[in-house]
């Protein structure tokens, strides 16, 4: 199965539970892409005592998930692209597109 995931907060604990599922996922054999859009475009920066943000991104990464970034929140937000590529809204009906399942968080 090919899920798709679009993280739409910065919550810590939203943030986190969505790269534990992609992981989860990548770990039974199934692709996954998170689509970072709005207030979700800061997962890097997040940082919190309770859910390790950096960690679930690693591990997501390391499984060999895909990770995209919406140009434009990046840009409002005043941040460069960081773990992953600046993408566009056409890459996000790419992903929707391709995606057996899309889910969204926040």
């Amino acid at each position: 199965m090919k899920l798709g995931i679009i993280l739409n907060t910065n919550d810590p604990e939203t943030a986190w539970n969505a790269l534990r599922l992609g992981s989860e996922a990548l770990g039974t054999g199934n692709k996954v892409s998170v689509f970072l859009l709005g207030s979700g475009v800061e997962v890097e920066n997040i940082r919190d005592r309770t859910f390790d943000i950096a960690g679930a991104l690693e591990k997501f990464l390391d499984s060999g998930g895909r990770l995209l970034a919406c140009g434009t929140c990046l840009n409002v937000r005043h941040q460069e692209a960081g773990t992953c590529p600046i993408s566009t809204m056409s890459e996000l009906v790419e992903m929707i597109s391709e995606s057996d399942k899309v889910i969204t968080l926040g």
